[in-house]
């Protein structure tokens, strides 16, 4: 699979590197015991991950059935399993990063990474928490770190309310927690504009997703 996509004005040439959590990432408190994290440019050089990420990394395209048809899933999607090596190693490093920063309040790590492949802007995912395993239930956290095209995060409250705007990309990092996937719906909602490939990398922990 071979994927054009124009370099960020905003990544900086060179070695791939994360800057510090601490400090610098912020939280926005939601309702019901949820939040948000957010870090512009976590991770500097990320021009050069998406290059690997959109090669071929087993990129996988899903059907399912809507109504009376089955369709394709609007993304590609690649699911990397606890102890599986991810395709780049920053994405190791950003793992453990987030591990040392969160583990305290997470009470575990994160073992899973979930990828997603936007293409273009025809490409998206409707709204959804992530409430399959231990979520439904229970607070967690979900990690996403992009590369790629700008797109918006957006986020509602479940049964409805104030929405919330998040953009994401040139390495951006977002951390829903708290009761996030629970008690509101997130999505990437579809453009008409012109827009590149965007990978989203999700970390999850143990019975999460």
């Amino acid at each position: 699979m071979s994927l054009a996509h124009q370099p960020s004005i905003w990544d900086v040439a060179g070695e791939v590197a994360l800057t510090p959590l601490a400090g610098r990432v912020s939280r926005h408190l939601l309702s019901r015991g949820a939040w948000v994290d957010h870090l512009a440019g976590w991770v500097e050089g990320s021009d050069s991950v998406l290059d690997v990420l959109l090669g071929d990394i087993g990129w996988r395209e899903d059907r399912r059935q809507m109504y009376d048809r089955e369709v394709a899933v609007p993304r590609l999607l690649r699911w990397y399993g606890a102890g599986e090596a991810l395709p780049h190693a920053v994405l190791a490093e950003a793992r453990a990063a987030l591990d040392a920063h969160y583990r305290p309040e997470l009470g575990e790590p994160f073992v899973t990474a979930g990828m997603c492949l936007y293409r273009d802007g025809r490409d998206s995912v409707a709204w959804h928490g992530d409430r399959i395993g231990r979520s439904r239930t229970e607070d967690t956290m979900v990690a996403i770190v992009s590369f790629g095209s700008p797109r918006p995060l957006l986020l509602r409250p479940v049964g409805g309310g104030e929405s919330r705007r998040f953009t994401l990309g040139h390495g951006d990092l977002v951390v829903m927690g708290g009761s996030c996937q629970r008690t509101w719906e997130h999505c990437i909602p579809k453009t008409t504009k012109p827009v590149g490939p965007r990978v989203s990398v999700q970390f999850r922990p143990r019975g999460v997703a």
